[in-house]
């Protein structure tokens, strides 16, 4: 089976994640932060994997640590999980409708981290979650993950429902790209590998 686990203690915070990309039986998301829990749930869900993150971070000050460095450790693990990338598909993307929102997202696994993210939000605070922690999320996921990661609002009103179409999106397009293809000889690139 594909799967790992880290854990990384920091002077801010103490993180633990594990996933398992071939067994999406146990999704067990604590981090502190009620609105995060939630998106996370949504992106293992989604991305029909298995996913258990433990978070304790100063939340006393805001959320911003919690957030990013959880996005850190799952990016690792997610990398570590994939392996040698033999015979993954490596590209992934989906239109998920919330509402009146239609989020979309495209990644590709390629050892290179790139993000695309520019939106801004209405709401800034949802819970003891600040809505420009999005970005840094999928910013530490996509550099420590080695994935390339386009995410855009197409249209939408409602804060909560754009962010979570995005981590739908994410999920659905993580999905895609890991599955493996028997089609596939080796990893799929013509360089004949994916670092």
């Amino acid at each position: 089976m594909r799967q790992a686990s880290k854990q990384r203690k920091t002077n801010e915070t103490t993180i633990e994640v594990s996933c398992n990309l071939d067994d999406s039986t146990e999704v067990n998301i604590k981090t502190g932060v009620g609105f995060f829990d939630h998106m996370l749930e949504l992106f293992a869900r989604h991305g029909r994997i298995g996913l258990t993150v433990r978070a304790q971070g100063d939340l006393h000050i805001d959320s911003h640590h919690t957030v990013e460095d959880v996005g850190i450790v799952l990016g690792q693990v997610l990398k570590e999980a994939l392996g040698n990338k033999q015979q993954i598909n490596r590209y992934g993307h989906a239109y998920v409708p919330m509402d009146e929102t239609l989020g979309f997202v495209a990644i590709d696994i390629s050892g290179r981290p790139y993000l695309v993210f520019n939106e801004t939000f209405s709401n800034q605070q949802l819970g003891n979650f600040d809505a420009e922690l999005v970005k840094e999320f999928l910013q530490a996921f996509a550099f420590q993950s080695g994935i390339t990661l386009h995410a855009k609002i197409i249209h939408g009103e409602n804060t909560h429902h754009k962010i979570e179409a995005i981590f739908k999106a994410l999920g659905r397009s993580l999905a895609d790209a890991v599955s493996i293809n028997p089609a596939i000889k080796g990893v799929n690139s013509t360089k004949g590998l994916i670092e």
